[in-house]
């Protein structure tokens, strides 16, 4: 994609969560016209935006009718019908293209892609029944981690099999369809490497963040992730490969798993913005989805700066309304809520960036307040 698009002009966005909703934030501030497709009413982008489609995300004529009010148009997660978007990519409104989208839905050809461009990944086999679960196990040993090949996030769809009694609650994942059976990683850290591509064959690439899971929910991000200087460089030059292979127009996010030697395992990619660069927005000069708008636009992309180091906080469930309770005193704490109205066990429903000169120190603040018990 060539074409410019300017201030005044439509952006469409598919998914009205609360990336949706940062992007039309963004967006807004850049003087476009944002429209959102999702099911749900009074959803988080819906809030924000100029307009609302209330439609599921394969609803082709839906579809359809957002693609014909907007010059461009981008989603703000993975789960989208890639097949519906494909009169959009013809038409030439889709600049972050399908393959990106295909690829990432699916993590045997995610696993395949990787592999393709010599990039390392958790040692692998592809589980179709019970006997070649069986023979993947043999294979890799215990323990390992079954995952459905689509449709798993915050460590849905994956089950680990550490023992040979595991196996019988594991196959039931094979109801869903194709699976992907990898070896159980010894890692140090996880990261996340975000990187923004324009139609300027421009490819900036933000501060690496550490990120802290609970419960396979990311839980915590540090900024800049705690790493050698070599394991860095490397994993940027990884993220950026990828981005460059895939002439990426907009914000993607590569995690990896960094060994004990400082070596790196790439665990999966998403095509859009992520909970863990949600720092940006206070941190850098320029945030995620700044970049991802601009990137989709066919504007030319800023050089990242990194203010200051930085820690982000999700918020889920009742730990949102804990956080209220220290509005008051934490004036230096930047609070985010997304406007979902009802309170659920693991629902993200905002979170905090902080700035920090010491990161170390921030984390005893954040202890001391007893809103992530």
């Amino acid at each position: 994609m060539t074409k410019i698009i300017l201030p005044q002009q439509t952006i469409g966005i598919i998914g009205g969560g609360q990336l949706g909703q940062m992007m039309a934030l963004s967006a807004k501030e850049m003087g476009f016209v944002v429209g959102i497709l999702d099911p749900t009413t009074n959803c988080p982008a819906s809030q924000v935006a100029d307009w609302h489609i209330k439609a599921a995300y394969d609803d082709s004529k839906a579809i359809e009718k957002l693609v014909a009010k907007s010059d461009v148009v981008t989603y703000e997660f993975e789960n989208v019908d890639a097949e519906v978007l494909v009169k959009c990519t013809e038409l030439g409104k889709l600049p972050q293209g399908l393959e990106l989208l295909k690829i990432s839905q699916n993590r045997k050809h995610e696993k395949s892609f990787l592999s393709q461009l010599n990039l390392p990944t958790a040692p692998y086999e592809i589980i179709n029944n019970q006997d070649e679960l069986k023979n993947g196990i043999d294979s890799l040993g215990y323990p390992s981690v079954l995952k459905t090949c689509s449709g798993g996030y915050d460590g849905k769809g994956q089950v680990v099999i550490k023992h040979e009694k595991d196996i019988k609650s594991a196959t039931s994942l094979l109801h869903f369809g194709e699976c992907v059976l990898e070896k159980w990683l010894t890692f140090e850290k996880e990261i996340s490497v975000i990187v923004s591509g324009s139609s300027h064959s421009q490819f900036e690439v933000f501060p690496i963040a550490e990120n802290r899971h609970q419960n396979n929910v990311l839980h915590t991000s540090l900024i800049p992730a705690d790493i050698l200087e070599d394991c860095e460089s490397q994993a940027k030059k990884m993220a950026k490969k990828i981005a460059k292979n895939l002439q990426i127009k907009g914000t993607i996010t590569v995690e990896m798993f960094v060994t004990k030697n400082g070596g790196l395992i790439i665990n999966e990619m998403a095509p859009r913005p992520h909970n863990s660069g949600h720092y940006s927005i206070e941190a850098c000069n320029v945030s995620q989805f700044d970049s991802h708008i601009r990137g989709i636009c066919g504007w030319p992309l800023p050089k990242v700066i990194l203010h200051q180091s930085s820690i982000m906080m999700n918020l889920l469930g009742e730990e949102a309304n804990r956080a209220k309770e220290w509005i008051n005193q934490k004036p230096e704490w930047n609070f985010h809520y997304y406007g979902k109205k009802e309170v659920k066990d693991g629902r993200k429903m905002g979170h905090i960036t902080i700035l920090s000169n010491s990161l170390e120190r921030t984390l005893e603040e954040i202890n001391q307040t007893n809103i992530w018990k």
